[in-house]
C-alpha cells in the first residue's frame, strides 16, 4: 500500500525570512490526519534567507536530523557545539533531557535550503547528544547510502530509534530497488527532481507512506535526490 502526500498539500509557514513546508503537523499548522508516520514526527522543508535563521530555542526528548540541500547551516547549542553543515553533511541532535540551540544561514548573499526531520526517541530522558557526519556525493550516487541508523552502521549518524535513514542521488533513467524486511514500513521524501515509485509519479516535495510492500522500485525521471526512512 502506498499513500501519497503531495507537496502542495503540505502545511505552509511564510514569514519575512523563512519559507517552510510541513509534511506533518508542526507549529501553528495542525492537521489530525497528518500527525506523522510511524516514528517520524516532522519533515520540514525550510528555505532561509541570507543572514537569517532560528534563534536560540529549546527541545527535549526528540531525535532531530538536519540535511542541507543548498547553502550552509550554522549550528550552536548549549552542549558547547558550534559547527557549519553543508550539502553532504548530516547532523543529528538528541535533545534528551533538554538542549537549547540556534540554526542560522551565515551567508549574506545566498539562501539556505534544508530538510529538518524529527523522530520520536526509543525512550525519554536520555542525555543530550550531538553528532555530524559527511558523506561524499559519489557514495550516494546511484545507490542507497545509509546516513542514519540505530547502530551507526556504515559510518552513519546514530539515531536512538529503530529507524534507518538513506539517501540516493539519481540521474534520469536510473532505477534502484529497496527491499523492506517483513513488518517494516517506509517513507520516501523527494528532496528534488522527479521520480516514480512502483510506477507512481512523485515530484520534489512529495512524500509517500509505504506499508505491506516487499520491494520498492524507484526510477528517476530527471536528476533527483531522494530520502528514504526504513521504519518499524
Amino acid at each position: 500500500m502506498i499513500r501519497i502526500r503531495k507537496s502542495e498539500e503540505r502545511g505552509h509557514t511564510l514569514i519575512e525570512w523563512l519559507d517552510s513546508r510541513h509534511t506533518f503537523s508542526f507549529g501553528e499548522y495542525h492537521d489530525p490526519a497528518h500527525m506523522g508516520f510511524r516514528k517520524l514526527r516532522v519533515i520540514n522543508e525550510d528555505r532561509v534567507h541570507p543572514g537569517e535563521g532560528f534563534g536560540t530555542h529549546a527541545h527535549a526528548d526528540m531525535e532531530i536530523v538536519s540535511y542541507v540541500l543548498d547553502g550552509t547551516l550554522e549550528h550552536k547549542d548549549s552542549l558547547g557545539n558550534g559547527s557549519v553543515i553543508r550539502p553532504g553533511d548530516v547532523q543529528r541532535m538528541s535533545a534528551g533531557t533538554g538542549v537549547t540551540h540556534s540554526e542560522f544561514n551565515p551567508s549574506r548573499e545566498e539562501g539556505m535550503h534544508f530538510i529538518q526531520i524529527w523522530i520520536l526517541p526509543d525512550r525519554r530522558g536520555r542525555a543530550p547528544e550531538y553528532e555530524q557526519k559527511s558523506f561524499a556525493r559519489e557514495e550516494m550516487t546511484g545507490r542507497w547510502r545509509v546516513v542514519g541508523s540505530p547502530d551507526g552502521r556504515e559510518g552513519s549518524v546514530t539515531i536512538h530509534q529503530d529507524v534507518g535513514m538513506l539517501v540516493t542521488i539519481l540521474s534520469p533513467g536510473d532505477a534502484i530497488p529497496y527491499r523492506l524486511s517483513q513488518g517494516r514500513h517506509a517513507w520516501i521524501q523527494v528532496a528534488r527532481g522527479a521520480i516514480a515509485v512502483k510506477g507512481i509519479p512523485l515530484q520534489a516535495g512529495d512524500g509517500a507512506a509505504i506499508s505491506d510492500e516487499e520491494e520498492i522500485d524507484v526510477r528517476a525521471e530527471e536528476p533527483s535526490e531522494v530520502l528514504l526512512f526504513d521504519l518499524a
